[in-house]
């Protein structure tokens, strides 16, 4: 996967946690379940961050020597 799409995922995994954080204020009675879902739709989208850097550092290895 390259990086442009590997920063894709990222922006659209913090959407989505996003409206689960948007809905969890107007309901407030499932409020703990949806912010749980929120922090694992966060927790996807720093592993895509971490396999972003990982890749940039695998690239840039090379070029270094």
């Amino acid at each position: 996967m390259n990086g442009h799409a590997i920063l894709e995922n990222v922006r659209r995994y913090r959407g989505i946690a996003s409206l689960y954080r948007q809905t969890a204020a107007f309901r407030p009675g499932q409020s703990w379940s949806l912010l749980e879902q929120a922090r694992e739709w966060e927790a996807r989208a720093l592993s895509e961050l971490e396999a972003y850097f990982a890749l940039r550092t695998d690239y840039a290895a090379p070029l270094a020597a």
